[in-house]
């Protein structure tokens, strides 16, 4: 949310303004969030009516998956218990001692409750650079992360085991197993869509849409389009209309109110 408004052009009026007591709800929130974000952002937001068209319906059938309580894979959780979940836990915030042991953990103001699948999900920093950031392109950062996480399982795994033994951990508290599940159900990904507004096109395009919707036959819109309501398909044009208009004004700040 704070990077939204600060970069984004979101109007704080459309955060959410209180907790959610179930994972759809939350999830469904997110997607609602995707489609307001491109829908504000003025600037640099499509590179074309194709472009905007792509965007526009991806955004929508990622709220319909939400709708329809198919994005969260794990609806035992439905209603909790949701877990405490830091968006930036990552190497560069984890401090060392000079034997190399973990002394602090720094950087806390992006954590929150969040829906368990959240922390299931393996960490997208084992590559120490995003999908979207990625160089050498999402096929790539799949195949290197792939090699990486393996490796960050096995040690969790052992780790795991140890403190089992220890009785410093309960076997319902084991991570490794959930997070390879993930993976491998494609569950990661579609966390990952929901939580980076900034990476949904990406992410969204390169791992989430085929696995809940198919082939596309070399079609994607035509394909993809009869998936929408019959009044998000008619405000569509109107709404790529809108979209190239704001990219040849190049306003630097809207402070119209939107409705």
């Amino acid at each position: 949310m704070n990077e939204l408004v600060q970069l984004g052009n979101f109007p704080r009026s459309r955060l959410p303004q209180r907790p959610f007591s179930t994972a759809s709800a939350y999830y469904s929130t997110l997607a609602d969030i995707h489609l307001e974000h491109l829908s504000t952002q003025r600037n640099d937001a499509v590179e074309s009516a194709k472009d905007c068209r792509r965007k526009y319906v991806a955004r929508h059938l990622f709220r319909k998956l939400a709708s329809e309580m198919r994005l969260d894979k794990h609806g035992i959780f439905e209603s909790g218990p949701f877990k405490i979940f830091c968006d930036d836990l990552r190497p560069t915030n984890v401090l060392l001692n000079k034997d190399f042991k973990i002394v602090a953990v720094i950087d806390w103001e992006f954590t929150y409750a969040a829906p368990v699948g959240f922390c299931y999900s393996p960490p997208w920093w084992l590559l120490l650079e995003t999908p979207e950031d990625w160089p050498w392109g999402l096929e790539d950062w799949e195949f290197q992360y792939e090699r990486r996480l393996q490796t960050f399982l096995s040690a969790l795994e052992a780790k795991e085991q140890e403190s089992l033994q220890q009785g410093t951990l309960e076997s319902d508290q084991i991570l490794s197993i959930s997070m390879r599940q993930s993976c491998m159900s494609g569950a990661f990904f579609v966390n990952y869509a929901a939580r980076k507004s900034w990476a949904f096109d990406a992410v969204f395009f390169k791992w989430v849409d085929k696995r809940f919707f198919g082939d596309d036959g070399g079609d994607w819109l035509g394909t993809r389009l009869p998936l929408l309501t019959t009044q998000e398909r008619e405000t569509m044009e109107p709404f790529v209309g809108r979209k190239l208009a704001e990219a040849k004004e190049r306003m630097l700040y809207d402070s119209s109110p939107r409705h």
